[in-house]
């Protein structure tokens, strides 16, 4: 039935790893759900909107390069998107205030449509601690129903998975930790065959760790400074999986 049976058996592997809590706990993440929170930057019609437009996009659309995420994957400068991504064939599936059950929901409600991309860059999951109050673990969880959905929607496509970039001013926070704690799991998801896993967080830090406002005015959101530093590491990598 699936063309990849052994990434398929990895992924779910890799779920039943986390399945340390009671077997009834599922996490909220990775149950696929609508967006129904009323958040003042976005009503839910304007989420509804935004993802009409990209099944417009998935269903008549040339995608080669797909950007799946929330706030961070939809806030690219558009001066560095259209230089760097736009020539690549490039859409960006990025919605502010998504977490991965949302990704989940959307990816299964007309998001994958006619599209067949050869690199799906995917960074999600930093708004399952502050929406859902997940832990790491369960965090995981949903990072990885997420590839593995994209695995089944696009067995050929190669998969650039984004380690959760860090958030919070000061290296001490809890939300550090939780983040590094993250990453280390969703790390064992890359094969380097069609899952690379990649984690330029550490490149919008200063030296001491905290974050500047330079590079994240809000400790959480890369301004276009920080999306530079993010263009020059990862567009390399995107290069060279397109090939």
């Amino acid at each position: 039935m699936f063309r990849h049976p052994i990434i398929w058996i990895c992924l779910l592997s890799f779920l039943a790893g986390f399945a340390h809590a009671k077997q009834d706990e599922t996490p909220a993440g990775t149950i696929p759900t609508k967006r129904t929170i009323e958040f003042d930057w976005m009503p839910v019609k304007n989420w509804d909107k935004r993802h009409a437009e990209d099944v417009v996009v998935a269903q008549y659309e040339e995608v080669d390069l797909l950007f799946i995420g929330d706030s961070i994957t939809a806030g690219w400068d558009w001066q560095l998107w259209d230089k760097h991504f736009k020539p690549l064939k490039a859409a960006n599936f990025g919605i502010g205030g998504d977490h991965t059950a949302n990704v989940l929901w959307r990816l299964q409600h007309g998001a994958i449509g006619n599209m067949q991309p050869k690199l799906i860059v995917l960074m999600i999951g930093v708004n399952n601690f502050g929406h859902l109050h997940e832990t790491p673990e369960q965090v995981a969880q949903g990072v990885a129903k997420v590839v593995a959905q994209l695995q089944l929607a696009w067995p050929h496509s190669k998969i650039l998975l984004n380690g959760v970039f860090p958030f919070d001013q000061l290296a001490s926070s809890d939300n550090r930790k939780h983040v590094k704690k993250l990453n280390h799991l969703i790390a064992q998801l890359g094969n380097q065959t069609t899952i690379f896993f990649k984690d330029y967080g550490a490149l919008l830090l200063e030296k001491n760790g905290n974050i500047s406002t330079d590079i994240m005015n809000d400790f959480l959101h890369p301004t276009p400074k920080g999306y530079q530093i993010w263009v020059d590491a990862m567009l390399p990598d995107i290069q060279q999986l397109l090939k």
